[in-house]
């Protein structure tokens, strides 16, 4: 069976299953009649299938009548950065992300340098069913390379208003820095010391080969929790593949807890910037009581990058992002951004003069808790309609599956888009409250799958 997933951001898949050459020549044909002419930002993430898949990407683009501007190996948010400040028409980060070795993917952009909205995501598929025609030898695209690209998106951030690199200098942080030996090797520990920080590098080789699990789960970041304490770091910032999200070890060598990059990034802003927030719908609660301090209001969207962006345009909102570590700042750019994040945390530490344990401390407290029931065939959507009915004198929210808000909690329940499962995510003020809630719900979906 073939791995390919298609989705609005893009195709992601196996190496030698699925994601093959025909593949990717395919999805690249279709999505260069989507962008029609000028030119296409191209970076990928450190693993090593990135070279093949960018020669394939970068071909059929030229091939297309598109001009290439090659950025090498960079974050996803630095390809997202130079599609917006070059003007350019498109661009194609390729990256999966925090899967495996074994996966790769094409992120593909619109000429903002975001994620293609729905329409979009549907217009380019119209063209996967055309047969390919190319540009004759003489209107083919020209390829450039373009070294700068990190080194740009990086001054961007030393300028933004909000930071201030002197403060941050003076402070001399020490931090860990565990890139997974991916794009984040490239830029994070450079990103640190322009802060003044001492860096103490851990899996930042520049191999592309993940040595744990990519994704930054606290189960997969014991080592570094342990190297925080033998160093007596300040703390740590731990990045996925292609760095657009941040996840953070406290001063003791525990996790920060993923939901809290975002909140401390919105109470950050929030401090020096009036204006709304957007999260997506599986987003910790904390955010809205963070937003409550400043008189601010929290706006949720559906689960995903591009649902976030476009509710926080339309609420014109100052900071938002997603619970698993994902920084959307749109006074730099549209797009989750670990380097951003970075720099906000710094600042954040530096005007507070508090501990990162101690800020942990200080926010709302709330715990998170997950669970997926397979629904074998029964209809994800049958179940999440009873589920409506049952509770639809509550504070509901249906725009993307089912959330629920009580005073004591909260939960969503979600439908996968690539398997028959529902997720349920539940949050309380304690863990052992939030997993008896799931059981609860676990247990409740179970029987209406009987009905």
């Amino acid at each position: 069976m073939s791995t390919l997933m298609v989705s609005i951001s893009g195709i992601r898949g196996i190496v030698g299953d699925g994601l093959d050459p025909e593949v990717i020549v395919k999805y690249t044909n279709a999505y260069s009649k989507f962008i029609g002419s000028g030119k296409v930002i191209v970076g990928r993430d450190a693993r090593i299938t990135g070279e093949m898949v960018n020669q394939i990407v970068t071909g059929t683009l030229l091939a297309n009548g598109l001009d290439v501007i090659d950025i090498g190996i960079c974050p996803t948010p630095t390809v997202q950065f130079t599609v917006k400040s070059l003007n350019a028409d498109g661009g194609i980060a390729i990256s999966a992300s925090h899967n495996p070795n074994e996966w790769n993917a094409l992120k593909l952009l619109n000429s903002t340098g975001q994620f293609m909205s729905p329409d979009q995501h549907e217009k380019m598929k119209t063209y996967l069913s055309d047969n390919p025609s190319y540009k004759s030898w003489d209107k083919i695209g020209k390829r450039t390379v373009l070294s700068d690209a990190i080194k740009n998106h990086v001054d961007a951030i030393l300028n933004l208003p909000i930071i201030n690199v002197d403060e941050i200098r003076r402070k001399k942080f020490k931090v860990v820095a565990d890139c997974v030996n991916g794009a984040g090797a490239y830029c994070i520990p450079d990103l640190l010391k322009s802060f003044g920080c001492e860096v103490i590098e851990l899996n930042c080789e520049k191999t592309g080969i993940f040595p744990r699990l990519p994704e930054p789960l606290p189960e997969n970041l014991t080592e570094t929790m342990k190297a925080v304490r033998t160093h007596k770091a300040d703390f740590a910032v731990v990045v996925d593949p292609d760095v657009d999200r941040l996840v953070l070890i406290t001063d003791k060598g525990e996790p920060f807890i993923e939901e809290n990059t975002v909140t401390i990034a919105i109470d950050f802003v929030l401090s020096k910037t009036n204006g709304n927030v957007a999260v997506n719908l599986s987003t910790s609660r904390s955010v809205d009581d963070i937003a409550k301090k400043y008189n601010s209001f929290c706006y949720r969207s559906p689960v995903g990058e591009a649902n976030v962006v476009k509710k926080m345009k339309e609420v014109n909102a100052v900071i938002g992002g997603e619970g698993s570590g994902g920084v959307i700042y749109p006074a730099l750019h549209y797009g989750r951004d670990a380097l951003v994040g970075i720099a906000l945390v710094l600042q954040y530490l530096t005007d507070s003069n508090l501990k990162l344990s101690e800020i942990k401390d200080r926010l709302p407290q709330y715990y998170i808790s997950k669970k997926k029931i397979d629904l074998n065939k029964i209809s994800p959507d049958s179940v999440l309609n009873n589920l409506i009915k049952k509770y639809s004198s509550y504070k509901i929210n249906t725009e993307d599956g089912l959330r629920i808000d009580f005073d004591d909690h909260w939960v969503h329940f979600r439908k996968s888009n690539t398997e028959p499962i529902i997720r349920i995510i539940t949050e309380s003020g304690s863990q052992s409250f939030s997993e008896e809630l799931s059981e609860k719900y676990f247990d409740e979906i179970k029987s209406l799958m009987k009905l």
